[in-house]
């Protein structure tokens, strides 16, 4: 029994720690501002301090615990300026290592804040500075690179702005941070994965669907689908490894109910910068009664492109821009790639408004293209599947047209690369597919080959040689690889020699989707638009597709290469890659 004194602290000091929950978002991301809500609370200049720490968070009504950038999840908004120089300053109030990675920021090895590639981690109770100059401009983001912090809130967003004005005008400007939390230790999640890959996978097909293939399709084609996903070991329902049922997907901190909201006026035009800073999940953004004009892609100017809808994969980034012109309220709908929930906010002139929210579409099936049968008819089910759910993890054996460091020969040595392993495929080439589920839409979905850059390439010269890299797994047993290596396995880095131009493709072995990440440089993907290939630091490869990029490998020094899903990249889908002065004596 508590007395009367005791009941008043203790409720006081409910009442301060709600208010302090309630706090927790930082001004940016709370909206419903009347003034632009980018410019409150941002943290600008040229020195910044962040703390990272365990907090109390309540997310949809339910409390849980987070780690939080100066008390905020969001971590605070920085806004850097081209051509200046940085110093943050990150003090670790965990008890275990932490670390930052500048996603997509062009730094000196040392700084690019990557435990075991580029410098050891933050011990618990020190402060690490990292100092470096700006030479971009653009929409970015920031998250740790440590363990499995980033899924329980480890992130923030960054915007760099140009020396000199914008390519394309606007009134507005918004942030919108996409995000996938669970109140479930991650660790917890991870172990569910390894020990049944299906744990959150809740849609599949069923005897109803069984039925309405029938009806649509026929007895005899239906039934050998099935026999054909089951000989596999696959279900064409595996968009999705963590799906809706334990996650809740966020804008800016706040939940679908929260209706996170963005002012306007009538014509203005509304610059949103998209950032997907979740852990697995893909989105798929629109904003019905409003077309999007892109006009970035990863921190990167490009060709304004009208579209209505666009997936962002993982780590990816998207600025566009919406003009309304009628006074009522938009819903902005990010609805996850497998339709297991969705994240939303509102676009609208007056707070409290808020336009109907569209009901989730259908999920999505993986179908013959997703396993690369249309251009290879001739291999059996076996060989394509690696007799696992997916590509099995393979030895490690390497090409007759590799050396011992897993290095192509120069392009006019190699001999035709994809027939050598009965479990290599040639892949397809997907740059005009929207992504999974968007296909079949009757409107404007934005492609990777839509994409033209802005200016001309920096770099014109034509690849010296190629690299091939297979992204490979097995989904049974939950083990991420490439070319069948995991990261405790790898035993040299990927070999890129200084300021060589080198084209890397990435053949996805798996009926998975993949966003891949390279450190330090950016990918120009081959798209046939020769000076104005499109830039990016993180790139989807989409199931049984080939994809190749052009590199030049600038920047000196050791760089993590690894695919952005948090639990595929954990259970081994790393690699490091290495840019040395070339030997001339060798």
């Amino acid at each position: 029994m508590l007395d009367r004194r005791g009941f008043l602290q203790t409720t006081a000091g409910a009442s301060l720690a709600l208010a302090g929950l309630q706090n927790l978002i930082p001004a940016w991301a709370q909206g419903e501002l009347k003034t632009d809500p980018v410019r409150k609370h941002v943290l600008s200049g040229r020195a910044f301090d962040l703390r990272i720490a365990y907090r109390p968070v309540r997310i949809n009504g339910i409390y849980g615990r987070a780690i939080t950038i100066n008390d905020y999840l969001p971590g605070p908004l920085l806004r850097w300026r081209e051509g200046q120089a940085v110093t943050i300053r990150v003090t670790n109030l965990l008890d275990e290592d932490t670390s930052i990675h500048w996603h997509g920021i062009l730094v000196p090895s040392v700084m690019d804040g990557v435990p075991g590639i580029s410098f050891p981690g933050i011990k618990s109770g020190e402060t690490f500075s990292y100092r470096f100059p700006v030479h971009q401009a653009g929409t970015y983001w920031y998250h740790s690179h440590s363990g499995l912090q980033e899924q329980i809130g480890h992130y923030g967003p960054l915007i760099i702005d140009p020396e000199q004005d914008d390519p394309f005008a606007y009134e507005r400007d918004y942030v919108m941070i996409l995000s996938d939390w669970t109140f479930e230790d991650p660790k917890r999640v991870f172990a569910r994965l390894k020990k049944n890959s299906d744990s959150y996978n809740f849609q599949k097909r069923t005897f109803s669907d069984f039925f309405s293939d029938i009806g649509t399709q026929g007895l005899s084609p239906t039934i050998k689908d099935r026999m054909m996903w089951g000989n596999m070991r696959m279900s064409a329902t595996d968009i999705a490894d963590v799906s809706g049922s334990t996650y809740t997907y966020l804008v800016n901190g706040h939940a679908p109910k929260d209706n996170w909201t963005a002012l306007f006026r009538l014509g203005e035009r509304v610059r949103l910068r998209f950032i997907n800073a979740s852990a697995m999940t893909f989105f798929n953004v629109r904003v019905p009664g409003l077309s999007m004009r892109v006009v970035q892609a990863d921190g990167q100017n490009v060709q304004p492109v009208d579209v209505e809808e666009f997936q962002l994969g993982i780590a990816e980034t998207c600025d566009v821009i919406v003009q309304p012109e009628q006074d009522q309220a938009y819903t902005v709908m990010c609805e996850t790639m497998d339709r297991s929930g969705y994240a939303r906010a509102s676009l609208a002139p007056r707070v409290g408004m808020q336009a109907q929210v569209p009901p989730l579409r259908p999920r999505p099936l993986l179908t013959m293209r997703d396993m690369g049968m249309a251009h290879e008819k001739n291999r059996t089910i076996n060989q394509l599947s690696g007799g696992g759910h997916v590509m099995d993890d393979r030895s490690g054996n390497r090409s007759a047209d590799e050396n011992q460091h897993g290095m192509m020969k120069p392009l006019q040595e190699q001999k035709q690369v994809g027939s050598v392993h009965q479990h290599r495929r040639r892949g397809i080439r997907r740059l005009h597919d929207p992504g999974t589920g968007l296909e079949q839409m009757a409107h404007k979905v934005l492609t990777y080959a839509d994409l033209k850059s802005l200016d001309p390439n920096p770099d014109s010269r034509p690849p010296e040689r190629e690299i091939e890299v297979h992204l490979t797994g097995n989904m049974e047993r939950y083990l991420w690889s490439f070319d069948g290596i995991r990261f405790s396995q790898l035993e040299q880095p990927i070999l890129f020699y200084k300021d060589e131009r080198l084209r890397l493709t990435m053949i996805n072995d798996t009926m998975m989707a993949h966003p891949i990440h390279l450190h330090g440089m950016f990918f120009e993907i081959v798209t046939g638009n020769h000076h104005y290939q499109p830039r990016k630091h993180t790139i989807v490869v989409k199931p049984a597709e080939r994809l190749s990029v052009d590199i030049t490998a600038d920047a000196p020094g050791e760089w993590a290469f690894h695919c952005h899903l948090l639990y595929h990249m954990h259970a081994g889908m790393f690699h490091s890659v290495s840019v040395r002065e070339k030997d001339i004596s060798s």
